[in-house]
């Protein structure tokens, strides 16, 4: 509230703004009302004391009429706020009834608070204050979701067809707005236009410029197919192709430009033809998003991975993306290859490794303890009992006890 509205000017635990805000309801019941402190008063419509919200009834509707605009914003905010009180609804009603005269919906649409700001551009929408193409550019700019999707559709349904409006939906940065946009190009039957969207970075996005040009019997996987360069084309194969797909995406595992690399990791394990053999050596690669994409598709078959090629890469000079990526498989290996890991990475440097391991640890309790323990060579026992017993330091003697009991509790 204090981003919204300035307290006035008050004179000590005795002020007007005090007393409003006492515990006491005589005392808040006895404090003078005034425009200043309408926000004040809006809280008060809740109160849980009738004659102290009865009068604070009073004041609002008396003072709402006359009040200044910015004071008008303050207390629709507040009035937003408290409308799922139990009380609340009496200041709502009235404030929004206020906020549809004329003046009002312009202090609204310029307010900080986010919820003033949507109820202020639903009011302009319904009385019709905006024509398609501000509408557009409304839709376009603004950064609350809220406003961009009720601006874009209140404009497409004014004029559904009209190039001036649908241009400004596809040159936005908002991904739901150039989705809406592309969606518009149906009504219009450019499928020209559509088809520039099916490499878009959004998801979304390319869903809707596929459905576009199905919608009119084109095919969208040749455009894939022969434009399999940039990032949103990788992507979009993966998300339409098949399986003999796959031979056009390998070779780019390879491809220079990180984006493209990590689409095409995810692009294979749409496809199901992501392997194994072929995703190992990018858990080195440079981009931190092509191994974490790696990981991802490597991770349902960790326990099949050499774990000694897996903590090579935990070692404390490779880098953090690195590390955490192979945290993340042995984490997914075999009981005794995550004890390990977890044991290993129990006083790490790196906060976050740290932290992971020693939640990890405190849940490490396979049913197969016991039996991958006794797969063990003698010589693995006798070192891992020796890093168990080191750990105490850290997790206390009564948890290292407790993995003991797990490993040995069948002997």
């Amino acid at each position: 509230m204090r981003r919204l509205w300035v307290l006035p000017d008050t004179e000590g635990e005795s002020s007007p703004a005090i007393a409003l805000c006492n515990p006491n309801g005589h005392i808040r019941q006895a404090a003078p009302g005034a425009a200043a402190l309408l926000p004040l008063v809006t809280i008060r419509c809740a109160d849980w004391v009738a004659p102290v919200r009865e009068q604070a009834r009073e004041l609002l509707r008396s003072a709402l009429p006359d009040t200044r605009l910015e004071i008008l914003a303050a207390v629709t905010a507040v009035a937003l706020r408290t409308a799922q009180r139990q009380h609340g609804g009496f200041a709502h009603e009235l404030v929004v009834a206020a906020a549809r005269e004329p003046g009002a919906v312009d202090a609204l649409l310029t307010c900080k608070d986010r919820s003033a700001r949507r109820l202020g551009h639903r009011i302009a929408v319904e009385q019709g204050r905006f024509s398609p193409a501000r509408l557009a550019e409304i839709a376009a700019a603004d950064s609350d979701i809220v406003v961009q999707d009720l601006c874009a559709n209140a404009a497409l349904a004014a004029t559904p067809q009209d190039d001036q409006i649908i241009e400004p939906l596809l040159g936005s940065r908002q991904s739901r707005i150039r989705a809406a946009g592309v969606t518009a190009l149906n009504r219009t039957g450019d499928t020209g236009r559509a088809s520039a969207f099916l490499a878009d970075r959004s998801g979304l996005v390319r869903a809707c410029a596929r459905w576009v040009l199905r919608q009119h019997g084109i095919d969208p996987v040749p455009y894939y197919r022969t434009a399999c360069a940039s990032p949103g084309a990788v992507a979009g194969l993966g998300e339409c192709g098949t399986r003999a797909d796959a031979a056009l995406l390998r070779p780019l595992l390879a491809h220079p430009r990180p984006g493209v690399r990590t689409r095409a990791v995810a692009a294979l394990r749409a496809l199901g033809a992501d392997d194994p053999e072929q995703l190992m050596p990018l858990l080195d690669d440079p981009s931190g998003a092509v191994v974490r994409e790696a990981a991802v598709s490597l991770t349902p078959s960790a326990d099949r991975l050499p774990e000694a090629w897996l903590r090579e890469r935990l070692t404390a000079d490779r880098p953090d993306h690195v590390r955490k990526a192979s945290f993340r498989l042995l984490s997914a290996h075999r009981s005794m290859a995550r004890l390990r890991c977890f044991l290993d990475l129990l006083d790490d440097p790196h906060p976050t490794l740290r932290a992971a391991a020693r939640t990890s640890l405190a849940r490490w309790a396979p049913a197969d303890a016991a039996a991958g323990y006794r797969a063990l060579a003698d010589e693995d026992r006798a070192r891992l009992d020796a890093q168990l017993d080191s750990a105490a330091a850290t997790i206390g003697e009564r948890k290292v006890t407790v993995l003991h009991w797990y490993l040995q509790a069948s002997r």
